[in-house]
C-alpha cells in the first residue's frame, strides 16, 4: 500500500469507526491526561466509567494536587497498576506547584511529569494542543504493521516513525490520531493479532497468580479504612509468599503505610 493510499483510507475510516469518548469532547489537558493515564494497560470500556467517577470527584489539576492520595488510590481502586494514580496525583501537584495549573506545552516539560514518558507525552501534545507531533503505542504499532509490514518480523519504532511521518495530517493531527487509535482498535476486535512482530512488542504477564494481583487485592481491602495487618493479612493473603512481597512493595512505594500494628491508604 503507498502512503496516498494508506492515508486516503484512513480519512474514509475516520468517520465509520470513530467513537465517542469523553477525553474527546473536552480536550482540555486536565482530562487529557486523566485519560491517558487511565488507559495505559487499560481498554477503554473499563476506562470510561472510572474517568467520569474520577473527574466528577477531582474536576481539575488543583483539587486533585489537594487530595489526599488515600481518596485517589480509592476511586482508583479497580483498575489496577495502582502506581498509575500515584504518579497522577504527583504530576498534577507538580503541574500546579511549577507550572501554575496549567499542563506543559513542549515535550521536554511533559516528560518531567510522573507517570509520563515520551510516547504519552507525544499523544498530550497532539490531542490537548493539537501538535504534529510523533509518537508510537499499540494501536499505532498495529495499523502500520498490518498495512506496511506484514511480512516481516522484528519491525522497529523507528521504521513505524518513517512511515508515520510520511502519513500524519500535519493540519489536523488530534483528529489523525483519533482516526488511528479507532482503527487500530477496531482491526484487534477483527481478528489481527501482531503486535509481536514488533521488536519493542512485551507480552504483558498473566494477572492471575502474580504479586500484581496481591497487590491490587491489599489496595481494595484498605479502600474501606485501616485495619491491623494481621486482619490484613487475613483477608488478602493467598499462602504461597506473595503476600509479603506485594505488601512490601506497596511499602516502599508509599502507596501503603503502617503504624505501630495498623495498616493504611497513604494519606
Amino acid at each position: 500500500m503507498t502512503d496516498r493510499e494508506f492515508t486516503q483510507l484512513l480519512h474514509e475510516l475516520s468517520g465509520e469507526l470513530y467513537r465517542d469518548m469523553p477525553w474527546r469532547r473536552d480536550t482540555r489537558g486536565y482530562y487529557v491526561l486523566v485519560s491517558e493515564i487511565m488507559l495505559q494497560q487499560t481498554q477503554v470500556d473499563r476506562v470510561v466509567p472510572k474517568f467520569e467517577a474520577f473527574v466528577a470527584r477531582f474536576p481539575d489539576f488543583e483539587t486533585l494536587a489537594r487530595a489526599p492520595l488515600a481518596d485517589v488510590l480509592t476511586l482508583w481502586s479497580g483498575l489496577g497498576y495502582n502506581r498509575r494514580a500515584k504518579f497522577l496525583h504527583e504530576a498534577a501537584r507538580a503541574i500546579v506547584d511549577y507550572h501554575g495549573g496549567v499542563l506543559p506545552a513542549t515535550h521536554d516539560e511533559l516528560v518531567t511529569l510522573p507517570g509520563v514518558g515520551r510516547n504519552t507525552a507525544g499523544a498530550l501534545l497532539a490531542y490537548v494542543y493539537n501538535q504534529p507531533v510523533l509518537y508510537v503505542e499499540t494501536n499505532v504499532r498495529t495499523v502500520y504493521l498490518h498495512h506496511f509490514f506484514a511480512d516481516r518480523r522484528d519491525v522497529t519504532d523507528s521504521s513505524i516513525l518513517e512511515r508515520l511521518e510520511a502519513t500524519l495530517w500535519r493540519d489536523h493531527p488530534r483528529e489523525f490520531y483519533w482516526a488511528l487509535m479507532d482503527y487500530g482498535s477496531w482491526l484487534k476486535r477483527s481478528g489481527v493479532r501482531n503486535v509481536s512482530a514488533s521488536k519493542h512488542y512485551r507480552k504483558q504477564s498473566p494477572l492471575a497468580g502474580s504479586v500484581r494481583e496481591v497487590r491490587g487485592a491489599i489496595v481494595r481491602q484498605l479502600t474501606g479504612g485501616e485495619i491491623s495487618l494481621g486482619e490484613l493479612r487475613a483477608c488478602v493473603d493467598p499462602g504461597d509468599g506473595r503476600f509479603d512481597s506485594a505488601y512490601g512493595q506497596l511499602i516502599a512505594e508509599r502507596l501503603i503505610e503502617q503504624y505501630d500494628d495498623q495498616v493504611r491508604l497513604t494519606n
